[in-house]
C-alpha cells in the first residue's frame, strides 16, 4: 500500500496492531516511524494483544529490547530511542535476535542505521490532530 490511511483513536490504533499479527504469522521485521507519542507503542500493545499478551506493554525505552513468548514463538519488541551509537547493537547481540523465526518490531530504526536488514515492513505514523495517519512501504 502506498497511501496514508487514517486512525481516529487509540481503539483503532489497537485494532490495526492485531491485524498486523495476523498478516505476520511466523518471523519478519516490522520498522516503526514516527515522532514522540505518534502511536508506535500502541499499535505493538494490540499486535501483542492480538497474540494473547495479557499483561502491560511499555516501550522498552531504557532496555532497548523486551522479549515476549507468545502463540509459540519469540517476538522481540526493540526501542531504540535512546541508543548511543549503533555499535551498541553488536553488544547486546543484535543477530541473535533477528532470527527468520522471531519477529522483530523495532521502534526508531533509523538509530540502528547499517545495523539492521531491510524491513519486511516499514510503518510510518503521522499525528493528525487527534487522529493518526499511517503509511505502509
Amino acid at each position: 500500500m502506498s497511501n496514508w490511511q487514517r486512525v481516529d483513536d487509540e481503539t483503532a490504533m489497537l485494532a490495526f496492531g492485531a491485524s498486523l499479527a495476523r498478516q505476520f504469522p511466523s518471523g519478519g521485521l516490522i520498522t516503526l516511524h514516527g515522532d514522540l507519542g505518534a502511536g508506535k507503542t500502541t499499535l505493538v500493545r494490540g499486535l501483542l494483544r492480538e497474540l494473547g499478551h495479557t499483561g502491560n506493554v511499555k516501550s522498552p525505552t531504557y532496555t532497548l529490547v523486551e522479549p515476549y513468548y507468545l502463540a509459540g514463538r519469540d517476538i522481540y519488541h526493540f526501542d531504540l530511542y535512546r541508543l548511543g551509537e549503533p555499535e551498541e547493537l553488536e553488544y547486546m547481540g543484535i543477530r541473535d535476535y533477528l532470527r527468520p523465526d522471531a519477529l522483530c518490531l523495532v521502534e526508531w530504526p533509523e538509530k540502528a542505521a547499517g545495523y539492521l536488514p531491510k524491513a519486511d515492513l516499514r510503518i510510518h505514523i503521522r499525528h493528525c490532530g487527534a487522529a493518526r495517519d499511517i503509511l505502509l512501504e
